[in-house]
Parts: structure tokens; C-alpha cells; sequence
């Protein structure tokens, strides 16, 4: 039986992007993928520039990957800034 860690892998898709002349892989479940590539259709981007943005305004401590995903969240879930601190620290409780 795989190990949690190794299900979870089996799970991400990684993928090669160009970013400012740097190539690098991101891994992410595919279902961030699909709300990436429907968020930076909606914005009139191609995904590498929509990544390309999201790498640029991230904290330095953040991963990419990570940074992704919040962006998905954020897009599809309005009231995360607010329930979120300015240090990204969760409010609820």
C-alpha cells in the first residue's frame, strides 16, 4: 500500500513554465490547474502569464505552488481576504 505522501504526489501535475527567462516546475492538483486556466482565460491571459503575475507579487517565504492556489482561492472566493489577516493568518477561530 503507497505511502500518504506518495498518494498524494501520484495526485499533483507538474508542469514546465517560462517565467522572466527562468524555467521552472510547478506541482498542483489538477483541479487548481483547471481554476488557473479559467482564471487567466477570463483575464485575457495565456496561464504562463497569469503565473508569471502571481510569482511576481508573492512574498519572498512563499512557495509558488502555494501562491497559486491562493490566487485560485481568492478568485473564487470573495470573502477570503476577509477572513484571512494581513499576514495571511486565518481569522476564524
Amino acid at each position: 500500500m503507497p505511502l500518504p505522501a506518495q498518494r498524494a504526489a501520484r495526485m499533483l501535475h507538474k508542469r514546465s513554465l517560462n517565467l522572466s527567462g527562468h524555467r521552472t516546475s510547478v506541482a498542483l492538483e489538477p483541479e487548481f490547474w483547471h481554476a488557473l486556466h479559467l482564471i487567466a482565460q477570463a483575464r485575457g491571459l495565456a496561464l504562463a502569464a497569469l503565473v508569471g503575475q502571481v510569482d511576481a507579487a508573492r512574498p519572498p517565504d512563499r512557495p509558488l505552488a502555494s501562491a497559486l492556489r491562493v490566487e485560485a482561492l481568492r478568485e473564487w472566493m470573495p470573502a477570503l481576504p476577509e477572513m484571512a489577516g494581513a499576514d495571511g493568518q486565518d481569522q476564524l477561530g
